[in-house]
């Protein structure tokens, strides 16, 4: 028997609307049809990937194999699904929507995740969880307003803010706030307060470099550090990653801190994860962290845990694709959109 792979990157989305006929915005569906051959980087030899084309899915993985390496891949759509024999599906993330879909085109409820441990999974994903996994390290935490007045407060001691979404994605629930709550601001807020019950308000932070952590959540409980994520944005939404080993992602980022720094972070960040979601949730996950400059500035601190991701990300992604390459040589993974989203593989300058 054999495991079925998804690549439905609209995970985030769904997760939030906690409906089961889910239909995702246009670029969400359009990003999970170009891209559906991912998992075949990570699939095994017996595995099954879900794609909307076969052959074209073929193709274009071919594409990027050839370029980053990797084993080969074993494609089906979804119209195949209820004449194959899985024991299990292990998707980008687990969401209500994903679960209904795959049930009816004829998986076996037993091999998906439950009703109720979806609903353990996004209880977890609540910005109010990465607020804890901060008060265990320390840390200055946002705090959960359930009204604009609450926000409002928050004013009188900072004059620029980010408040977001408990349930969000790639930026779309974030908004910065400088100096004053505008109308606009203020129908915002009363609307997500509306729709997910409240707002995480947080600081603004002098963002020096975005990266992450990337790690799988053992069903013991215990957190296994999988590697770094150099990744890149763009207005709030995701554009690349560094496709490298782990010793040379270390020395790009040590011109901002110290590889000691680095390792005790992790260790921490991994002690508080298991004490927040150990037991709770079984899978990949990643941690996004960023480089800070200090206020007086004289050098740089991490910010050790800004959002928390119970799904596999892009940065797993360039993990798997540097274990695979036949070179080892540092690239860069880039995702453009013209007509079709494409990945881009580039030599790193």
């Amino acid at each position: 028997m054999a495991k079925l792979y998804v690549f439905n990157p609209e995970h985030d989305l769904a997760l939030a609307s906690n409906l089961s006929n889910f239909t995702a915005p246009h670029a969400g569906r359009q990003l999970r049809a170009d891209l559906c051959y991912l998992p075949a980087l990570w699939a095994g030899t017996d595995d099954y990937v879900l794609v909307e084309h076969v052959e074209l899915a073929r193709r274009l993985y071919g594409r990027l194999r050839a370029r980053v390496g990797g084993g080969p891949g074993h494609f089906v759509d979804k119209n195949q699904l209820s004449s194959i024999n899985i024991n299990k599906v292990e998707p980008w993330g687990w969401d209500l929507a994903l679960r209904s879909t795959l049930i009816r085109y004829g998986v076996r409820p037993e091999v998906c995740a439950s009703e109720e441990e979806i609903a353990t999974i996004r209880a977890c994903s609540h910005r109010r969880h990465a607020t804890e996994v901060l008060r265990r390290l320390n840390w200055e935490q946002p705090i959960e307003a359930t009204a604009v007045e609450a926000v409002e407060q928050r004013f009188l001691r900072d004059s620029r803010l980010v408040v977001k979404a408990p349930w969000s994605s790639s930026g779309r629930g974030v908004r910065f706030i400088d100096g004053s709550l505008s109308e606009y601001h203020r129908g915002w807020i009363r609307n997500v307060i509306l729709q997910q019950g409240s707002v995480m308000v947080e600081p603004y932070y002098p963002k020096v470099k975005d990266f992450g952590m990337e790690f799988e959540s053992m069903p013991d409980g215990r957190i296994i550090y999988q590697g770094l994520s150099l990744f890149a944005t763009r207005n709030g939404a995701y554009t690349g990653n560094i496709i490298a080993s782990e010793e040379t992602k270390m020395e790009m980022i040590s011109r901002y801190i110290s590889d000691s720094l680095i390792d005790t972070i992790r260790e921490k960040v991994k002690n508080a994860l298991e004490g927040v979601i150990g037991c709770q949730y079984t899978g990949p996950l990643g941690v996004d962290m960023m480089i800070v400059a200090k206020t007086d500035g004289n050098g740089f601190l991490i910010h050790p845990c800004v959002e928390i991701n119970l799904r596999r990300t892009m940065g797993h992604v360039a993990i798997e694709m540097a274990k695979a390459s036949p070179t080892g040589l540092p690239r860069v993974m880039q995702i453009t959109l013209t007509d079709k989203y494409r990945i881009h593989i580039l030599r790193k300058r």
